[in-house]
C-alpha cells in the first residue's frame, strides 16, 4: 500500500445551523469579513477566514466553534453551507486517506487557529474593543438549558401581558411582551437573551429558525418573585436597507394575546452582564429595542435602591431613536428620579432639528462622562444597530482623550477587565 502523502489541507471553520440563533455577533466581530449570511444560515468563507478566533468567545451558543479537517479542493463552499440544516459529519480517517490527507490529532484545529490576523494596517474595527469576559462581580449565568441539542428542545411559556410602548401607529409598533414559565426553571440575568421559535415554515418548507431577543426585565422577574420575564419587540416591516419585509417573529410576537403559548430556547449570554459590587458605575448606550438589556439593568438597580441594601454607583443612559414617538419606554423613563439615573436622549429625525445621535450626546457630556471613564469601577454597555458601533467607540476615545486619559491604555483595560460590552445587530 502506498504511503499517504499529505495533500493541501485546511481546518475549515464552520457554524452549526442547529444551535445558531442568528444573533449576528460573529459577523459583526470578524475583522476580515469572512462571515456572511442569508435569510437562514450564517456561514464562513474558507478563502477569507484567517483562523484568528475573534468570533469564538462572543458567540452565545458555541455554534461558531466547529472545525473540519478537509482537503482544500473539497472545502465546503458558501452555497453548500447555506443549504445546511445541520453540520455534515467529519470525514473519516479512511476518507481523508483516500483524498491523500494524513490523519491529524484532535487538537489540530485549535493549533491551526492560533494564527493571528496581521496587525499592520488593520482598519478600525469597533468590535475589537469589546470585552468577551463578564465583570468580575457579575452573577453566574446559566446558558443553553433548552435548545436543539439540550435534553429539552424548548420550553413553553405563556403570554401574561402584551402592551405597546411607543406612541405611534402600527407600522412603528414596539411592544413589551411578558412571558411566564410556570414551574419550568428558566433562570436569567440582566443582559442575557432568549430564542423564540415562530410557528410555521419558511419559503422552503422548513421550520423557522429561532430569533434572538434580549431580556428586558431583571433577574427576579418582570413581576418580582415570579418565574417570568419580558422582551422588547419592534414590529419589523422593512429591513435595514428600507426594503419592505414582514418580520416573521416580530409580527408573530406583537400579535400575541394573553394566554397564548410560545416556544422558547436558551437562555444565552455569558459576558454582557452587569456588575454587582457596590459603587460600580454603569454607562448604557443604546438605540431602539437595544434598550431592552438597559431596562433590565436599570430596574434591578432601582429595586436594590428601594431595598436599601445596595450602595450603587452612577447610572448614565444615552438613548437614541428617530423621534421621541418611536422611543420605547419614553414615558416611564421620565418618572425615574434624576438622582438615580442621568438620562440623555438623541433624536435623528425630529422635524426642523439637526440630526443628533447617541455619540453626539456623549460628546456633549464629555466632562461628566470622562470623569466616569476614569473610574476603574465603571462598566459600559452598547446595544443597538450595528451602524452605531463605530461612532460610539470613537466618541469614547475622544471623551477619554479630552479627560487626559491615554485611550490605548484605557481601551485595553476596558477589554481585559470585562468593562466594555458591545452587542449590536
Amino acid at each position: 500500500m502506498d504511503a499517504v502523502v499529505d495533500a493541501e489541507v485546511i481546518e475549515q471553520h464552520l457554524i452549526d445551523p442547529e444551535i445558531c440563533i442568528r444573533c449576528n455577533t460573529c459577523e459583526a466581530t470578524c475583522p476580515v469579513g469572512a462571515i456572511t449570511h442569508d435569510s437562514r444560515n450564517y456561514v464562513v468563507d474558507p478563502a477569507k477566514c484567517q483562523h484568528c478566533l475573534a468570533c469564538v468567545p462572543p458567540c452565545p451558543t458555541g455554534s461558531i466553534d466547529n472545525w473540519r479537517r478537509m482537503p482544500l479542493v473539497r472545502a465546503y463552499t458558501l452555497a453548500e453551507q447555506l443549504s445546511w440544516d445541520e453540520l455534515p459529519a467529519p470525514l473519516s480517517d479512511q476518507q481523508l486517506a483516500e483524498a491523500g490527507v494524513a490523519a491529524a490529532p484532535a487538537e489540530a484545529a485549535a493549533q491551526a487557529a492560533q494564527a493571528a490576523v496581521a496587525a499592520a494596517d488593520t482598519p478600525f474595527v469597533a468590535a475589537s474593543y469589546g470585552a468577551t469576559l463578564p465583570p468580575w462581580s457579575a452573577a453566574h449565568a446559566y446558558t443553553n438549558l433548552y435548545g436543539p441539542k439540550a435534553a429539552e428542545k424548548f420550553v413553553v411559556a405563556t403570554v401574561v401581558g402584551n402592551v405597546r410602548v411607543t406612541e405611534v401607529g402600527r407600522e412603528y409598533d414596539t411592544h413589551h411582551l411578558m412571558l411566564d414559565f410556570g414551574t419550568m426553571p428558566f433562570p436569567v440575568l440582566e443582559g442575557q437573551s432568549i430564542g423564540v421559535l415562530p410557528p410555521g415554515t419558511d419559503e422552503s418548507g422548513r421550520p423557522h429558525h429561532a430569533r434572538q431577543y434580549s431580556i428586558a426585565s431583571p433577574r427576579n422577574g418582570e413581576r418580582a418573585g415570579y418565574n417570568n420575564l419580558s422582551l422588547t419587540i419592534k414590529r419589523v416591516l422593512e429591513d435595514h436597507q428600507g426594503r419592505p419585509v414582514r418580520g416573521v417573529a416580530s409580527n408573530y410576537l406583537c400579535d400575541l394575546q394573553v394566554g397564548d403559548k410560545v416556544q422558547v430556547i436558551g437562555p444565552f449570554g455569558t459576558s454582557f452582564l452587569m456588575p454587582n459590587h457596590p459603587r460600580s458605575n454603569i454607562v448604557m448606550i443604546c438605540t431602539g429595542t437595544g434598550s431592552a438589556p438597559m431596562r433590565a439593568m436599570t430596574e434591578w438597580r432601582r429595586r436594590l435602591r428601594q431595598s436599601g441594601k445596595f450602595d450603587g454607583g452612577r447610572l448614565m443612559l444615552f438613548f437614541g431613536a428617530r423621534t421621541r414617538q418611536e422611543l420605547p419606554y419614553f414615558g416611564p423613563l421620565q418618572n425615574l428620579p434624576k438622582d438615580f439615573i442621568d438620562i440623555n436622549f438623541a433624536f435623528s429625525r425630529e422635524q426642523g432639528k439637526p440630526r443628533r445621535y447617541v455619540q453626539d450626546a456623549m460628546r456633549e457630556r464629555a466632562a461628566d462622562l470622562g470623569a466616569v471613564l476614569a473610574d476603574a469601577n465603571t462598566f459600559l454597555y452598547v446595544c443597538g444597530l450595528k451602524a452605531m458601533e463605530d461612532g460610539v467607540v470613537l466618541a469614547l476615545r475622544d471623551v477619554a482623550e479630552q479627560a487626559g486619559l491615554v485611550w490605548e491604555n484605557l481601551a485595553a483595560a476596558l477589554k481585559t477587565e470585562g468593562r466594555l460590552h458591545l452587542e449590536t445587530y
